[in-house]
């Protein structure tokens, strides 16, 4: 870049902030803008009733039973206030104290379908908000003169380390270094400046637009996911044109690259992705990844869509089959510079989320041992086809069942059944699945605020009874847990991996005038009477976390319903496991000290570590380029290492590409079949019987 010795500080991505979990289509507003600023914005009369609906519901029908009084009131105020500036970068100190009168009164207005604080507040971030855009966008018209790029100074990254700015001279101060931070990722991405201000000209100057086309729906909709999200992160409101989203995404007609996403206030954040859907496939996007920009084809303009609404976003990024949509992200696991990546649209085809199997070999003492393991993306199953009575409809335990006939016959010696990234599915499949495994007995206990229900397996018959192994991992989630603990509590097999996503409440929808409400009705619980919710299912034998736990999984949304224990159901569990999982998990750490590809893992998770632990960044243009080279070349040299000590060639520049997600879960599962080798083992000399 030809930045004269000034300044410019690119956005190292703040450490994970804490936020709310919402699905692919789901409206919430993270950074909402303001709207005509001329013309202060009032509730409709409409917009009062449907919030008594809202409150309503909540009050009668929320699992938690909470009432709306004083403390949810202040809840509900920090909650309004952080969704609208959880980077502290519009209200000074004197409105947050003003603020403060409304503490305890939004739970009788709210009763009573009076907006009017609601749009108060917002009023005066939206002409804060409209401030802070025409200030930028005058200081982009002179960067080049005004900003000093030598200067020693930072700014803070991580929003639970900022603080209330006492005035707004101080606001004002801060805002010139959030342009700073951002000139100089454009300069790190290899703009000079002519290019750096036309792009800030055109992302500022559509910001101020987007802002100024906010309505009162808009304002309703962000203050009463304000307000739902204080009894839980899943429960949410969603207005008709929201409604009209969810309703096209739950029946599956659309098509784009299968990511499941979420504002994390002014970002686009990826959830997870959809197993086996265009984004999974390419290799390219991981959960935590930020969305900064969305281009149509592989030569569009690449829009900014930071501060947007998550449904423009979304519409941005889904389209027809075989087109292509480019992504500007700024890595999870890299955290210090942007990365385009282009991704061809496409629907997630049902074939290509069906249960699969392989076959390997392991040499082990003289002998050669068979290891059947099959793949799961999914609890899925043909609903349609199993209502109408079709003997030949689809479903995961049907599929399961068959590929376990085919490995019985290949004589294998031990199974692993992979539910990574499983995100969940049929509650059904999930106990049908267990039943696979067990003589008989309850799989998972569902609570409600009046009752406990079980289901379960009823069949006495086994269809494979040897050595098991659960493989999971962070975003393995809902009923997949449900699986993985049924088989821990049972003592049925082993579960490898890393604690798996959380999910473990059940959500309703209501119809709410034209409108819907999400709302967490339930719990699942294991049979040995823990939730699933939050802590998730604990492996017996622990791997790398190569998900960053504090930005993905339940317990990094802002809310969650805490981990709990309810009454132990009537089982009957195999054999103890636990003098078996000692003994695996010493093997395995004891190979762990010499494997090329754990010893390249655990490298590479420390790296990236290191990145995601800094709370503040330089906003001097060498220091930044420094930092950049420095990563860098550790980068290389993780890699270079791996490639000798596996006999491969160095070499000269590392590029992300060479490296993805995949290669991380294939150097695990190649783990996995050692640890089933052992298991095989130890099973054999204690003559272990399911």
């Amino acid at each position: 870049m030809t930045i004269k010795s000034k300044k410019t500080d690119h956005i190292d991505i703040s450490k994970s902030l804490k936020y709310l979990f919402y699905i692919l289509i789901i409206i919430l507003y993270s950074s909402p803008l303001p709207a005509n600023i001329d013309n202060t914005i009032k509730p409709k009369s409409e917009q009062s009733s449907q919030c008594v609906k809202i409150i309503r519901a909540l009050e009668r029908y929320h699992y938690l039973e909470k009432k709306l009084d004083d403390t949810m009131s202040s809840i509900i105020l920090d909650r309004y206030l952080k969704r609208l500036d959880q980077r502290k970068q519009l209200f000074i100190l004197k409105d947050i104290h003003s603020f403060k009168q409304y503490q305890f009164r939004l739970d009788d207005e709210l009763k009573k379908g009076n907006l009017n604080i609601a749009f108060k507040i917002f009023d005066l971030y939206m002409a804060r908000s409209k401030e802070r855009l025409e200030y930028i966008s005058l200081m982009i018209k002179k960067w080049e003169e005004e900003l000093d790029f030598n200067k020693k100074e930072s700014i803070i990254i991580d929003n639970d380390l900022r603080q209330w700015k006492p005035n707004k001279r101080t606001l004002h101060s801060l805002w010139k270094k959030e342009l700073k931070n951002h000139i100089i990722l454009l300069t790190l991405d290899g703009q000079d400046n002519a290019s750096i201000s036309d792009t800030l000209d055109k992302i500022y100057s559509s910001r101020l637009k987007r802002l100024l086309q906010t309505d009162s729906n808009d304002i309703f909709q962000i203050f009463m996911n304000s307000v739902t999200a204080s009894f839980d992160p899943h429960t949410q409101f969603f207005p008709p044109r929201a409604s009209e989203d969810f309703d096209i995404h739950m029946s599956l007609s659309l098509e784009g690259i299968g990511a499941v996403l979420q504002n994390e206030h002014e970002y686009t954040k990826v959830v997870r992705l959809i197993s086996k859907g265009p984004a999974d496939k390419s290799n390219l996007l991981m959960p935590g990844d930020k969305i900064i920009g969305v281009g149509q084809g592989v030569a569009g303009e690449i829009k900014d869509t930071i501060g947007q609404r998550i449904d423009h976003v979304v519409k941005l990024i889904r389209g027809p089959k075989n087109t292509f949509v480019r992504l500007k992200i700024i890595p999870a696991k890299k955290n210090s510079s942007t990365k385009t990546i282009q991704i061809k649209r496409d629907r997630v085809k049902l074939e290509e989320q069906a249960a699969k199997k392989s076959v390997v070999t392991i040499d082990r003492n003289d002998q050669t041992l068979k290891i059947g393991v099959i793949e799961i993306p999914n609890f899925y199953i043909d609903f349609n086809a199993y209502l109408k009575g079709d003997k030949n409809y689809k479903s995961t335990t049907k599929d399961v069942k068959k590929l376990l006939v085919e490995l019985k016959e290949e004589n294998i010696d031990g199974l692993i059944i992979d539910l990574r990234d499983n995100g969940g599915g049929s509650l059904k499949e999930a106990n049908q699945l267990t039943g696979l495994f067990i003589k008989s007995g309850p799989t998972v206990q569902v609570k409600t605020k009046y009752r406990i229900t079980r289901l379960y397996d009823d069949n006495p018959s086994i269809e494979y009874s040897g050595p098991l192994i659960v493989l999971i991992n962070r975003m393995s989630a809902s009923a997949s847990e449900i699986f993985a603990g049924a088989v821990k509590d049972y003592h049925r097999g082993v579960i490898v991996g890393t604690r798996s996503f959380g999910k473990g409440t059940v959500q309703e929808l209501q119809s709410l005038g034209k409108g819907k409400l999400k709302i967490t009705s339930a719990k699942f619980y294991r049979v040995s009477g823990e939730s699933t919710q939050n802590l998730g299912v604990i492996p017996d034998l622990k791997y790398p976390q190569i998900y960053k736990i504090e930005d993905t999984g339940e317990s990094s949304l802002d809310g969650a319903l805490p981990w709990d224990t309810t009454i132990r159901t009537s089982y009957n569990p195999y054999r103890e496991l636990q003098a078996i999982n000692t003994k695996l998990t010493v093997q395995y750490q004891e190979r762990s000290l010499k494997d090329p590809g754990l010893n390249y893992l655990n490298k590479r998770i420390e790296m990236i570590s290191r990145l995601n632990s800094q709370t503040s960044i330089p906003l001097n243009l060498e220091a930044r380029k420094s930092r950049k080279k420095l990563y860098e070349q550790l980068e290389l040299d993780i890699e270079n290492d791996y490639l000798r000590s596996t006999g491969q060639t160095p070499i000269e520049k590392f590029a992300q590409e060479d490296m993805e997600t995949s290669d991380f879960k294939k150097i695990l599962m190649n783990q996995t079949h050692l640890v089933m080798a052992d298991f095989i083992d130890l099973s054999n000399d204690l003559d272990f019987l399911w």
